[in-house]
This record gives structure tokens, sequence and C-alpha cells, in this order.
């Protein structure tokens, strides 16, 4: 009865953050970051899960209320939450839109999830980023996180 009621909790939390909008074409998504990415000189990050991830949930949150790593990030990439569902039940449309993404963006499904995507302003894949490398414990590590944002600034990989 008690785990019935923390899964309860932990769900109604996953609901109120939820960061991926579900109803967005991913395709389209991506394709504005990029212009975004091209008129500020920025490169595109995306994060790609879902809101049925906790470590997706965890992985924005923790990226966000960090100042220096938020500042990192803002100051460097458009940012953006790119929704996958591996679920089988999904509709066909949102199937092949899905497999198109996820082929777009180099398949980076097989590093788990959240998986982080770099693009350069022309939309080329410059690194694909397993997030588990970035965890400690129950969370992630902040050192490692801003060592990879770091890495992988248009700056550097000039």
């Amino acid at each position: 009865m008690i785990l019935l009621a923390e899964l309860m909790i932990v769900g109604r939390a996953q609901e109120k953050f939820a960061v991926y909008d579900e109803s967005v074409d991913v395709n389209v998504q991506i394709d504005r970051a990029l212009t975004q990415a091209k008129q500020e000189g920025k490169f595109v990050v995306c994060q790609v899960g879902g809101n049925w991830c906790p470590w997706c949930l965890k992985f924005a949150a923790f990226i966000n209320e960090d100042q220096e790593i938020s500042r990192l990030v803002e100051d460097n990439f458009v940012y953006i939450h790119v929704n996958y569902n591996p679920r089988k039940n999904v509709l066909d449309k949102e199937k092949a839109d899905a497999e198109k993404m996820m082929k777009r963006l180099g398949n980076p499904g097989r590093f788990g999830f959240p998986v982080l995507v770099i693009l350069d302003r022309k939309g080329k894949v410059v690194h694909i980023q397993d997030s588990a490398l970035l965890e400690e414990g129950n969370g992630y590590n902040k050192e490692k996180v801003i060592r990879f944002f770091k890495l992988w600034t248009p700056e550097v990989t000039r």
C-alpha cells in the first residue's frame, strides 16, 4: 500500500514537471532550433527522452536549477527537449516521425534516455552523449555536466 502511494506521488510529480511537448512535430522542432542557432551563433542540444522517463526529468531540472550550468547552456546552445515515445502502441505517423528523427540524430537511443545530441548550425551531429556517464548516485554530477557542455561549445569545436 505504501509503495502504491509512493508511485502515485512520483507520477503526479512527473505530470507537474513535464518538459517534453508531446504534441509537437519533433522534426519541425529541430528545424526551428537550427534556425535560431544559426541566427545566434550557437549549437543545438537535443535532450531526447520523454515525460515518461524519470532520469530525463531529473536532468532537465538539474540543469535548469543550477545557475552556472543554465548560464553555460544559454550562452552556447539552443536547448530543446525532443520527445521520443518508445512504446509500441503509438500511431503509425508518430512512429514514422520518431524513426525519421532518430535517424536524423544518429540513432542515439542505443545509449538509453535521456540522451544528449549536439548539432552544429547546419544540423550535423557533432556528438552524442550517454547521460549515464554524467550521473552520480541518484542524480547528476555538476563537474561532469559542466565539462561536457564546455567541451562541445561552438567556440571550442571550431
